[in-house]
């Protein structure tokens, strides 16, 4: 952990190329950088979907996107952390990501349900690492059809990691594991150089 800096976007990249990522407290204190030993991801070629959520995907009562709305995925991301007690998405971390999705480095994948936003999850992209900040869902079930599309995308667009940052019960159970930092940061070397891009829309859906 380091503190300093700034939320500009050629800083916030170099950042995650060297597996560092911020996590501010608020918006009025020095800007806090982190870089987990161990790192949890989720290991694209190992992503375990249960049959239940499976059929809810197959069942057509969503209907799913990607960068359609990316301002409004991470103010649902911030807001729903607030509802536990607090964020970190503050609204210059909202500012500077917002930034970057307008150079095309942040990305989002939408989950509606009747034409309302009710899931989603966002992140960063270089080369063929992505790095998944946050996810919400308003209805059961909409973030976990967020992340299976979003996986589905990575392997047809060429992706090799999934960096989930930490390791939780949810993330578990679809397969996401720690590795140690010394074996990420090789990985996110070789990631960022791979010539993989996210696209404009969204590919390898479920089926």
């Amino acid at each position: 952990m380091c503190a300093g800096g700034n939320l500009q976007p050629e800083l916030l990249l170099d950042a995650y190329r060297h597996g560092i990522f911020p996590w501010p407290s608020d918006d009025q204190s020095p800007l806090m950088w982190w870089s987990p030993d161990p790192r949890a991801v989720i290991e694209l070629d190992r992503f375990h979907a249960s049959r239940r959520l499976t059929r809810t995907i197959r069942s057509g009562q969503f209907s799913v996107s990607c960068d359609r709305d990316f301002g409004g995925v991470i103010r649902a991301c911030a807001g729903e952390h607030t509802r536990q007690g607090g964020t970190w998405i503050t609204r210059k971390m909202i500012a500077a990501y917002e930034r970057l999705h307008n150079l095309g480095h942040s990305h989002s994948i939408e989950v509606r349900q009747d034409d309302r936003l009710v899931g989603g999850v966002y992140g960063i992209s270089l080369g063929g690492l992505f790095a998944a900040e946050s996810m919400f869902h308003r209805v059961t079930d909409a973030s976990k059809v967020a992340l299976v599309h979003l996986v589905g995308h990575l392997r047809a667009r060429g992706y090799t990691l999934l960096d989930i940052q930490q390791w939780t019960p949810h993330t578990g159970r679809f397969g996401a594991s720690e590795i140690p930092r010394s074996q990420y940061l090789m990985r996110v070397a070789e990631a960022v150089e791979l010539p993989v891009t996210f696209g404009d829309r969204l590919e390898g859906v479920p089926t």
